[in-house]
């Protein structure tokens, strides 16, 4: 007679690594907190984030099961342009934004940009699509402060979450999202057709937008054409008389990835809106803002490279074959070690772009397009390569590769995709004497490595000058690869500079992960988060 246990015999479980405990992203990556360490961070504000987002992984799960839904009209067919969240994602916006997301950086404490940066890398390795309203919120304080804002910059700078549909005096901390894109635009935002026309004090904005990210903020930062040009507006959601303002969402945009956050396609309907800076000048108003979210596009992709690595390394420490453990096997050790270079670097440069912005430096102005550049050009091949060292359990939904590889080429395209961040830094380097000589600073300070030195002399003699505009994605690669480099020289052991410099500055190796030779395997698999 057959026993019912033997037919469990068939599901032991053997060869498959151990079920980890939820896993503090910041405890477990002693990388991460070294350079945020070195930069300036705060390391015990960091260390609350980790604990907090240590017990937020079914909260993160959660709110990507159940995406956002576009609720456009009532029972009774009133007009409601809302969206309704599972409760998680309000629980995440809670524990991000109360942690200081947005607010510390313009707390007046020291290293607030560069805990700000590390905390979006944490974050965006347990839930990424969070990151972009707190992101949006965090930027649009300095755009709205120079613009008399105060209310409203008080408010975004307020470590709380308040979900509540009211207008902003009703509140007591608020978010901001941002609608600037149009079909026939998109990063021409001069081809923008929303008009606006001026009503007294304020003005009346209509017109359709084709991406406006977070639509439930307060208040969006948005982009209309005036008499005298494009013109940068502040468009609240609700009124003071605690009326709806003529914002009507047209439906959410069916994502390849990203799936908590709601983005959407809106139309402003006769929308009140405050003017910010002058009529005319909205790049120049609206620009401080996406000089902020930039910092934070660099950020994410490093965020991402890490949580894929950290899976890759725990699958490797717990299975074998072959008759050895996949991390003791010489080619998957290549292999980590390789992906290893691109992900350290991503982080070192970002970090360091975020001390720019602490202290004022120029070089950030420039900078912070040379790290979003290389990190986002890297994080798709990073995050491919780990889903392969998984297996065929790489490719499925119960573990996170999937979704890390969904949302490896988003940070990418928000805030100025590839060949847009390419134009800026020239045009950045043409016109900006203080961040042109503030790189030049920066890569001659890490000067005295021969691979560096070799590769900024080689740099130099093909671009004296600036490049014609069709290299400008080979002159900005080779850029940001210096930078890099010179980053991990100050901040990261020699295994990891040296190995950086002599496979990323022009080295003779192959094009794919685990080409390079000569490096310090072991020394750069034990800086790999777990």
């Amino acid at each position: 007679m057959v026993k019912p246990e033997d037919h469990l015999s068939t599901h032991e479980v053997t060869n498959q690594p151990a079920r980890a405990a939820p896993r503090d992203p910041f405890a477990s990556d002693p990388t991460l907190a070294s350079h945020a360490k070195l930069q300036g961070g705060n390391a015990d504000q960091l260390a609350r984030f980790g604990t907090a987002l240590s017990g937020a992984w079914d909260l993160a799960a959660e709110a990507r099961r159940v995406p956002p839904e576009a609720l456009i009209f009532d029972r009774h067919g009133r007009r409601l342009d809302e969206v309704r969240f599972h409760p998680a994602y309000h629980d995440l916006m809670s524990l991000g934004l109360g942690h200081g997301y947005a607010a510390l950086p313009w707390s007046g404490a020291a290293g607030g940009h560069v805990t700000h940066a590390a905390m979006v890398y944490l974050m965006s390795g347990v839930e990424p699509g969070i990151c972009c309203p707190m992101t949006m919120t965090y930027a649009g304080v300095p755009a709205l402060a120079a613009a008399g804002f105060a209310d409203w910059s008080a408010k975004l700078s307020t470590p709380a979450y308040d979900r509540a549909l009211a207008p902003l005096s009703d509140k007591r901390a608020a978010t901001l999202g941002m609608a600037m894109t149009e079909k026939q635009g998109g990063s021409d935002v001069r081809a923008n057709s929303t008009r606006a026309v001026p009503e007294g004090d304020q003005w009346r904005l209509t017109g359709h937008k084709w991406f406006c990210s977070a639509p439930m903020s307060d208040g969006f930062l948005t982009l209309a054409q005036t008499d005298a040009g494009l013109t940068c507006f502040l468009v609240p959601r609700w009124l003071e008389d605690g009326s709806r303002n003529a914002i009507q969402l047209m439906r959410l945009k069916d994502k390849l990835g990203n799936h908590a956050n709601a983005s959407a396609e809106i139309e402003y309907h006769g929308a009140l809106a405050h003017l910010v800076g002058e009529p005319g000048q909205g790049v120049k108003a609206i620009i401080r803002m996406v000089h902020h979210t930039r910092l934070d596009t660099a950020m994410a992709p490093a965020g991402l490279m890490g949580a894929a690595l950290a899976e890759a390394v725990h699958w490797c420490e717990g299975r074998s074959a072959f008759q050895r453990r996949l991390i003791d096997q010489p080619l998957m050790r290549s292999v980590l070690a390789d992906l290893s270079l691109d992900w350290e670097g991503s982080t070192a440069l970002g970090l360091r772009v975020a001390r720019a912005f602490d202290e004022g430096d120029p070089l950030g102005r420039v900078a912070v397009a040379l790290a979003k550049f290389v990190a986002n050009k890297r994080a798709p091949t990073v995050i491919a390569e780990t889903m392969e060292v998984l297996g065929g359990m790489g490719y499925i939904e119960e573990t996170p590769m999937p979704m890390l590889y969904r949302e490896a080429p988003l940070n990418g395209i928000w805030e100025g995709s590839g060949n847009v961040i390419c134009l800026d830094i020239l045009r950045t380097l043409a016109r900006d004497e203080a961040a042109r000589e503030a790189l030049h600073a920066a890569l001659q300070e890490a000067k005295g490595n021969r691979a560096l030195d070799t590769a900024l002399a080689a740099f130099q003699d093909r671009w004296p000058r600036l490049p014609d505009e069709a290299e400008a994605r080979f002159y900005t690669e080779r850029l940001a690869g210096l930078l890099t480099a010179a980053t991990l020289f100050q901040t990261a052991p020699s295994a990891v500079a040296e190995g950086y410099a002599s496979t990323r500055l022009g080295a003779d190796r192959g094009m794919l992960p685990g080409t390079a030779t000569g490096l310090d395997n072991e020394a750069l698999i034990a800086r790999l988060p777990r």
